[in-house]
Parts: structure tokens; C-alpha cells; sequence
């Protein structure tokens, strides 16, 4: 079975909207290689800290909400 890392990508970044805390940080309780990928498109700070959370940059945040709507609400937004 092969895997669209790319949709586990944009699912785990919906995810982290969902436990969104302090305006931009959310828990790190994903999968590290999704994370190290997120944090390579420049979506998420580094990870690897001593931290249980994560910090989301702007388009981080502005992507996460975007595919929350369009993946877990009953009338999603489609995303760009």
C-alpha cells in the first residue's frame, strides 16, 4: 500500500487546529516524521524541543484552519 504523505500532512495539520491553545501553539502528539515535513514546508516551528507543544507560523495557522473546515466540519470551505 503506498502513502500520500502530502494528506496525512494536511490531516495532521488540521488536528493540530483542533488543540490550538495561546493562539498559536498546539500539542506536538503527531507522528515526528509529519512533523519534521511540516516543519520543512514551513508550516509549524521546529518541533524538537523539550516543549509539549508546538508553535504554528502564520501560514501554518491560516492552512490548519482552512483544512479543518474543509475536512472536518458539516459544511466545509474547500481549501486553495
Amino acid at each position: 500500500m503506498e502513502i500520500d504523505e502530502a494528506k496525512i500532512d494536511d490531516a495532521v495539520l488540521a488536528l493540530l487546529w483542533l488543540t490550538l491553545h495561546n493562539e498559536r501553539s498546539s500539542w506536538k502528539g503527531f507522528d515526528w516524521a509529519t512533523l519534521e515535513r511540516l516543519y520543512r514546508k514551513g508550516l509549524i516551528g521546529d518541533p524538537v524541543n523539550k516543549s509539549k507543544s508546538l508553535m504554528l507560523t502564520d501560514e501554518g495557522l491560516r492552512r490548519s484552519e482552512e483544512l479543518f473546515q474543509a475536512l472536518f466540519t458539516l459544511h466545509p470551505v474547500s481549501p486553495p
